[in-house]
């Protein structure tokens, strides 16, 4: 049987699996992309602890049912910046960062009209999990290309270090395990 680690956060328990990361370090691997009940618990939790914001920031893929949820319960307009240029974008404004979840160059691409939407605004970076911090950097780097300003960033978890940072906000620690 795989090891697990039982994780406590937004008022509900998850059995996580933990994985091998490589010879020295594994993770409670977090999923909360098809886990609704979770997602709906951690936007409304997030949001009671976030400042005021006009509009979320996220990357794709695992921030977006986070973001979307908290877009949802506050009424205010989300943006999710994709993996790659899309065939709609117009004028793609193009970013790249290193993530620990992703293998090697990782890249964020929003269109320019959402860069536009963006100008003057409190944008709030949201993703799922905040490790080494990669994709807010690149998350950043995309909102710094507009007027507005960014008045937080948030997660449902902080793992490792991030634990210990006092620029983001976050539901619960998630441990690294070390060998």
């Amino acid at each position: 049987m795989a090891e697990t680690y039982t994780l406590h956060v937004a008022g509900l328990t998850r059995e996580l699996p933990i994985c091998k990361v490589n010879d020295h370090m594994d993770i409670a691997a977090f999923i909360m992309f098809s886990d609704v009940e979770l997602t709906v618990a951690c936007a409304a939790e997030l949001l009671k602890k976030c400042p005021e914001f006009d509009v979320i920031l996220t990357a794709e893929a695992k921030g977006i049912p986070l973001a979307y949820e908290m877009a949802r319960q506050s009424g205010k307009q989300w943006i999710p910046a994709r993996k790659g240029p899309k065939l709609y974008m117009q004028d793609p404004v193009v970013i790249e960062d290193e993530s620990i979840t992703t293998a090697g160059k990782q890249v964020l691409v929003i269109d320019r009209k959402d860069i536009d939407y963006m100008n003057g605004k409190r944008i709030l970076i949201v993703d799922d999990v905040i490790s080494t911090g990669g994709s807010l950097h690149a998350l950043e780097t995309l909102a710094a290309k507009s007027t507005g300003t960014i008045v937080g960033c948030c997660a449902a978890l902080a793992e490792g270090d991030a634990a210990k940072r006092t620029d983001i906000t976050f539901l619960a620690p998630l441990p690294l395990f070390f060998h």
